[in-house]
């Protein structure tokens, strides 16, 4: 289970491991939380008073401090996963939608003619119509694109590189996603 860390100001920063929130917690870092609670760790006891003390996980936080980095500036980085999932496993050609083992990124404009790996020119293609466009372009080939690519929002990001979202947490990062994403779908 992973916690979603977010800047003081609302801003995703990482998905983070429960023991990593902990050390948030510990060192007073964490400025505010949402979400449900999702995990107590117990520790030792107070010599003065007894107490034994207790942290409190919640699947969102948000930390203290300003990020060193604009968020916005960043690109997400491509990955066959994420890739797959911001086109929802379907073929960019025939439409048709496939089981990950089955499924190649597919260059629009292919290396072969000075094609670039980046987001706005892969699309998802199940191996049959891959084959069949090989290093041509889809007009060279006859075929056309049933979507455009897109270059996924920071939020669209850390929905695409997390596979175990917490409905709270989805529900915190899809209330913040662009009206166009696909992810609405």
């Amino acid at each position: 289970m992973k916690v979603l860390k977010l800047s003081a100001q609302g801003l995703p920063q990482s998905w983070i491991s429960l023991e990593q929130a902990v050390l948030h917690y510990a060192c007073d870092q964490v400025r505010w939380e949402a979400g449900a609670e999702v995990a107590v760790f117990r520790g030792g006891h107070n010599a003065v008073t007894g107490e034994q003390s207790i942290i409190t996980v919640n699947s969102i936080i948000g930390t203290k401090g300003v990020p060193n980095i604009n968020p916005f500036d960043l690109k997400p980085g491509l990955t066959n996963g994420k890739l797959f999932a911001r086109d929802r496993n379907v073929c960019a050609y025939c439409g048709g939608e496939f089981h990950e083992e089955h499924l190649t990124r597919e260059h629009i404009i292919p290396f072969a003619q000075n094609g670039k790996d980046h987001w706005m020119n892969v699309v998802t293609a199940c191996r049959a119509c891959n084959h069949r466009k090989g290093s041509r372009t889809p007009e060279q080939a006859g075929m056309s694109l049933v979507y455009a690519p897109y270059v996924p929002s920071l939020w669209e990001d850390f929905i695409l590189r997390n596979r175990r979202i917490l409905a709270d947490q989805m529900e915190f990062l899809m209330a913040h996603l662009p009206k166009s994403s696909r992810l609405h779908s």
